[in-house]
Parts: structure tokens; sequence; C-alpha cells
């Protein structure tokens, strides 16, 4: 081998960027299988905590006295969305824009929950994706 430690044969050359390209294609798998089980537990953990605040709800109208209705809350982010393809059934929303729409934060993280709020509500059948990043009403 030459000085530098690369080999001079082109041939050699290529075996080496094709091993490389196969253990950095392998480790973009298994970070995407990472990000899929991630997305896919925290789909589950915000779906949890909708079902907790419900059932929180529903006890808190149960002890109130005389069965007063429970202060009117503000609707989850999940049914803010939901309503949102309703009133723009023909529209195709990319996350940002419905963030904006909806008058939330316009920043990484946040879209990146609503992202995978989305891709449940996808899984669910209520959402279509018909491209990737771009989501609309199921028809």
């Amino acid at each position: 081998m030459p000085s530098g430690g690369l080999p001079r044969n082109p041939t050699e050359l290529l075996r080496l960027l094709q091993v490389e390209h196969d253990e950095t294609a392998a480790r973009a798998d298994y970070l995407r299988e990472q990000i899929e089980q991630l997305t896919g537990a925290l789909a589950e953990v915000e779906a949890r905590l909708a079902e907790i605040a419900t059932t929180g709800k529903v006890i808190g109208n149960l002890a109130l006295p005389d069965h007063e209705p429970a202060p009117a809350e503000t609707a989850t982010v999940y049914q803010r969305i939901v309503t949102a393809f309703n009133e723009h059934p023909s529209r195709i929303f990319r996350v940002r824009e419905l963030h904006e729409l909806l008058g939330l934060p316009t920043d990484e993280p946040s879209i990146n929950v609503t992202r995978s709020r989305l891709g449940r509500l996808v899984r669910q059948v209520l959402i279509d994706q018909p491209g990737r990043g771009r989501y609309q009403k199921r028809n």
C-alpha cells in the first residue's frame, strides 16, 4: 500500500467503498427501525394520555355536586387535527401548514410530535397520506 493508507488498485478501492456503503446502509436501516419503534411507542403513550384525560373528565363530572356540567375544556390536539381535516376535506396539508392553521408552535420538536400523531391517524384510517410528509382527509 502506498503512503497515506489507500491502495492504488481501483478494484480494491471499489471493494472498500462497497464495504463502507454496506455498513452505512445497515446502520441507516437500524436507525430507521428505532425511529419506527419510538414513533409507535410515542403514539401509544399519547393515546393513553388522551384516555387518561377523558377518564379524569368523566370522573370530574361525576364528582361535581348536583351533577353540574364540567367546565368546558379545550379540545385535545388530536381532536383539533381531525377537525381541521374535516373543515378542509380537499386540502393536502404539510405538518408545518397544519401547525400554522391550528396556531401550534412550529419548532422542530413540536412538528415531530404532530408528525407521529398524523402517522397514528393514518394507521387508524382516519386520514390519508398521499405522499411523503403530506396528509389529507380520508374519502
